[in-house]
């Protein structure tokens, strides 16, 4: 039998970096990606975010692609909150994503990194951090 162990950390924004994105909404929204992904086959091992903003490390296994997986999570979720109304006006993701592989030792580090976002970005913009992941900067 074949094992595949990529982990991957993806980071995608809302549309226009609008703030639509508040703490209530975001516990919601990141609850239904991760079921959703799990129906999907998706292993999500975390999901966070902030604002504007969404985090989320998951296992690639070989069925999936990254642009496919992407594209489920995206594309779903922003039905979805349409769907319930959770934003007063249309919602929807920016079309760009990043997605970078992840050395399994240095998961502990990348999952507080996500956990921590809220923290993170009291002293940190979601465009200083996506300049820093676009320039394969080390996230701190």
């Amino acid at each position: 039998m074949s094992y595949i162990n990529v982990i991957l950390h993806a980071v995608w924004g809302t549309k226009n970096r609008h703030p639509f994105l508040t703490k209530q909404i975001r516990r919601e929204v990141f609850q239904h990606i991760a079921k959703y992904a799990n129906e999907k086959g998706i292993k999500v091992d975390r999901i966070n975010g902030y604002h504007n903003h969404v985090h989320c490390l998951f296992r690639l296994d070989s069925k999936l692609t990254i642009s496919k997986v992407l594209q489920f999570l995206k594309g779903e979720s922003s039905y979805w909150i349409n769907q319930n109304k959770l934003t007063p006006n249309k919602f929807e993701w920016a079309d760009e994503y990043y997605v970078g592989s992840v050395n399994p030792y240095d998961l502990i580090k990348i999952r507080s990194y996500i956990d921590n976002q809220e923290k993170h970005h009291n002293k940190k913009t979601f465009d200083e951090e996506w300049e820093s992941l676009m320039n394969n900067d080390p996230l701190t």
